[in-house]
């Protein structure tokens, strides 16, 4: 059984073609920026759960919207925390003919997360910064384990998409975009690169549950900032878009 936030039956910012995202509850990271702050406890009273046949026969619902490309995507929260319950739910995904993906934090690396991988068609990895003490500050905790299951990606072969959330202070400092985008350069996995401008649509979740937003004030980047972290990003990646 899966703990199940919200699904999203006509998602188009989450992989390929038109999907079906199921967002899991729980996540182990606290990112200052987070625009989902109801996702992150293990368990909350508004979400269900759900068993893989259940979501099976909603993909079987949806299918006739997919077309070529689309399918399932699993996110969060983060989705890894459940992770051999997804296990179960992509091989079933996969025995009925449906492409899946991960979007992932990356900050859980394990034999469980690796056997998950290796039954995901694409991996969708935000690696929300690339000095570790830096990404302490942004989430809580460094990023060995985001790395390290980049590395394992690559070495597998299969598609992965990067992320990168541009944050104001937080997240745009030129020396790191030019050592983030030449860490993966040599990748040749990687079919996609996302750049995310900071952004405060969630803000008002924050009030709703009486919790205090750490980046009040914060503006968004401008969009002088957004181009320079682009160009940098197209120096050393394929594919960079800014979504």
């Amino acid at each position: 059984m899966l703990n199940v936030h919200s699904i999203e039956t006509f998602g188009t910012h989450d992989g390929p073609g038109i999907r079906m995202v199921v967002f899991l509850q729980g996540c182990p990271i606290r990112c200052v920026y987070c625009h989902n702050p109801d996702t992150l406890a293990k368990w909350s009273e508004s979400c269900r759960q759900m068993s893989s046949q259940q979501i099976i026969e909603l993909l079987k619902k949806e299918q006739p919207y997919f077309g070529k490309k689309g399918g399932l995507t699993v996110s969060g929260g983060e989705p890894t925390m459940q992770a051999a319950g997804l296990l179960e739910l992509f091989k079933a995904a996969k025995e009925a003919g449906f492409h899946t993906a991960l979007d992932t934090n990356g900050v859980i690396c394990s034999e469980e997360v690796h056997e998950l991988y290796e039954v995901t068609d694409l991996v969708i990895l935000d690696v929300k910064h690339i000095n570790s003490e830096h990404h302490k500050k942004v989430t809580g905790v460094g990023n060995s384990a985001v790395l390290e299951n980049a590395e394992y990606r690559e070495k597998s072969g299969k598609p992965m998409w990067l992320r990168y959330v541009l944050v104001p202070g937080w997240t745009d400092q030129p020396q790191f975009l030019e050592e983030w985008a030449q860490r993966f350069s040599t990748y040749k996995t990687i079919e996609r690169v996302e750049i995310l401008p900071y952004h405060t649509l969630g803000v008002h979740k924050y009030k709703a549950m009486g919790l205090p937003y750490k980046l009040e004030g914060l503006a968004p980047p401008t969009a002088k900032a957004v181009s320079d972290a682009a160009a940098i990003f197209q120096r050393h990646l394929p594919h960079v878009v800014v979504a």
